[in-house]
């Protein structure tokens, strides 16, 4: 089963528990009615920011529609085995790959990710509750957070309250990063 399909699955499932219909979970998310519907049927994996938002709406912790497995302490992750969890941020051909780094630690309160992401023009932002921690490993990126614009190049890290419109993309090439994201439930 492929993982927008196993997360599909699981938002259609704890919507339902809840007894809200699709409209209900896109109004209590902030998200479109269509994007929920492509979720619940496995059409699209979402961005982060956008599972945030459901896991919210839905009373869940993030890690309820990412994990598969209990793991216990400590979770290592070792870098030749990192496995991308997403097919993309915005779907197929989307610009972010993302490798969970807390996958099956079910106590946990953050998400720490290794993401690659590809040059792309679309610079949409977006906003959740929490805070973000990002490190730079390659590439340059460019941070857009709130009415400012940042540079940033390996070795540099940036750390925000997530409210705040944001979007993070590479400047020119491919570049790769290290983030946590809190997001309090």
């Amino acid at each position: 089963m492929a993982a927008s399909d196993k997360l599909g699955k699981r938002v259609r499932t704890y919507r339902e528990k809840l007894g809200l219909s699709e409209e209900e979970l896109a109004t209590n998310s902030g998200l479109g009615l269509h994007l929920i519907k492509d979720i619940e049927d496995g059409k699209t994996y979402p961005p982060i920011s956008a599972i945030i938002k459901i896991s919210r709406a839905l009373g869940q912790r993030v890690g309820t529609f990412m994990d598969d497995q209990f793991i216990g302490d400590p979770l290592i992750v070792k870098a030749d085995k990192r496995e991308e969890e997403t097919s993309s941020h915005r779907g197929a051909g989307g610009h972010y790959h993302y490798y969970p780094l807390g996958k099956g630690k079910t106590d946990r309160h953050m998400e720490p990710l290794y993401i690659k992401i590809e040059a792309d023009k679309n610079e949409e932002l977006s906003s959740h509750e929490g805070e973000e921690f990002i490190i730079v490993i390659s590439g340059d990126i460019k941070l857009i957070y709130g009415k400012q614009t940042f540079k940033l190049g390996p070795g540099d890290s940036v750390y925000y309250n997530s409210l705040v419109p944001h979007h993070l993309g590479c400047v020119s090439g491919p570049a790769e990063i290290f983030a946590v994201i809190y997001v309090p439930v």
